[in-house]
């Protein structure tokens, strides 16, 4: 599989775009923000079933080229005009971060204790982003090439341990070193989509969100669903 790509559109998966925002809309009424109130992370917040349906829409499987499999509630990452702006009593290192490296990040990789190291505890199959509205404001970036850079810098880590307890390995140091090389080496693409068409990325990729341009002033709504494999040796395998 290719880092990044974009599919469709698809009549059908236009269908379930339409069924799902209205649900997202009233999930996401109310919930935290971030980011200086202009960005909702939504995490499990779409209300679909099992197989991805909405709404008695179900998630069309045939369009994605995807085998069917159980699903979680979806992620509502969710975008509003102005993004990014700082957090009160954040660093501005975090809010630069955002703005000039797009917040980009690793799924699958948590903070973990107080000092928030990284360690691998949710391995995914896949990445999918289904955009719910048509703003082509703050689109997903990614970087391709960066999944090997990325799975050769962890397994360097991770090898020497029984992968057994490789989600508990801290491989901070390995992920950030490599994450630099991903920038100096790798290009950036933003990948901006409608409703109607998906985006599928490696689980491995490098990925985040370009800052808000243009006069839009809806908000930008793409559904992921992330699938998560048995274990961290499954994750690297691909």
């Amino acid at each position: 599989m290719v880092d990044a790509r974009v599919l469709g559109p698809h009549p059908a998966l236009r269908t379930w775009a339409d069924a799902a925002l209205p649900l997202a809309q009233a999930a996401l009424a109310g919930t935290e923000r971030r980011a200086g109130g202009t960005w909702a992370v939504g995490l499990d917040l779409l209300s679909n079933d099992a197989a991805g349906g909405v709404a008695g829409v179900p998630l069309p499987w045939e369009a994605l080229g995807l085998t069917p499999q159980p699903l979680h509630r979806a992620q509502l990452s969710t975008i509003y005009p102005g993004y990014p702006l700082p957090d009160p009593g954040e660093p501005e290192s975090a809010n630069r971060f955002r703005l000039t490296r797009d917040a980009a990040h690793m799924d699958g990789l948590l903070p973990i204790g107080p000092d928030k190291r990284r360690m691998i505890k949710e391995p995914h199959a896949w990445i999918l982003g289904l955009p719910l509205t048509d703003s082509p404001a703050a689109p997903l970036v990614v970087w391709p090439g960066s999944a090997a850079i990325l799975r050769a810098a962890l397994l360097a880590v991770l090898s020497p341990h029984p992968p057994e307890v490789w989600s508990d390995i801290d491989v901070t140091e390995a992920y950030t070193t490599a994450r630099r090389q991903v920038f100096a080496t790798c290009p950036r693409v933003e990948m901006p989509v409608r409703r109607g068409q998906a985006t599928l990325l490696h689980r491995l990729t490098l990925h985040g969100v370009a800052p808000w341009s243009g006069p839009e002033t809806a908000p930008r709504i793409i559904a992921y669903f992330r699938p998560q494999l048995a274990t961290v040796q499954d994750w690297l395998a691909g």
